[in-house]
């Protein structure tokens, strides 16, 4: 599930609300399952990873993960980035495009000591992304820091991103091909609502 806390009452945020409750009472599977796209300067390459959205703050969607892994440094290269969520159960997707910054030294403190010993213990051993001789390697290296290491310590290699979008695309789906496709785009502090061909 995603914690939602002070939800926006602007009106992408209310339409998003709608489909969220909708999917979570049809039993949608991985909620909370997020892909992020985002390009690399220096590499000159788009690439698409999912994340996990853990919170929505008001206007702000918030995720974790390792400051040193790729999309990291991709997010660093450019700040900005397109989001999608997929609902199966109700066959809605919610496109997204935004600009993407790092949480607080504090917040993320506070979120980390909140998280079980076990995801904390993942995320002090993982050197996301690099290359490793075995998953053994990995687990080995996670017994020790589960072991060893005091798992209430956030490192400073490990926090949040924020993103708020500026562009939301709601897709509903329809076995007809005739898809409803309503779009919000921000200018300024307003919301310009337009519906869109399939």
């Amino acid at each position: 599930m995603i914690q939602i806390n002070n939800l926006s009452n602007q009106k992408p945020y209310i339409s998003f609300s709608e489909k969220y409750n909708e999917a979570l009472n049809a039993n949608q599977k991985n909620i909370e399952a997020l892909s992020i796209s985002s390009f690399n300067k220096e590499n000159n390459e788009v690439d698409s990873r999912f994340v996990n959205l853990k919170f929505i703050d008001k206007d702000k969607f918030i995720f974790f993960t390792n400051y040193n892994s790729l999309k990291s440094l991709s997010f660093e290269s450019h700040n900005q980035i397109s989001a999608l969520l997929y609902w199966s159960s109700i066959n809605v997707q919610i496109r997204m495009k935004a600009k993407i910054k790092k949480t607080s030294l504090k917040y993320n403190q506070e979120y980390f000591q909140k998280r079980s010993a076990e995801k904390n213990a993942l995320a002090i051993s993982s050197r996301q992304s690099e290359p490793v001789a075995s998953y053994e390697t990995v687990i080995k290296s996670y017994d020790e820091i589960y072991k060893k290491e005091d798992l209430s310590k956030c490192p400073k290699y490990w926090g949040g991103f924020s993103f708020t979008p500026y562009y939301f695309e709601f897709w509903e789906g329809h076995e007809s091909r005739i898809n409803k496709r309503l779009v919000y785009k921000k200018k300024d502090t307003d919301w310009k609502k337009l519906i869109i061909q399939p």
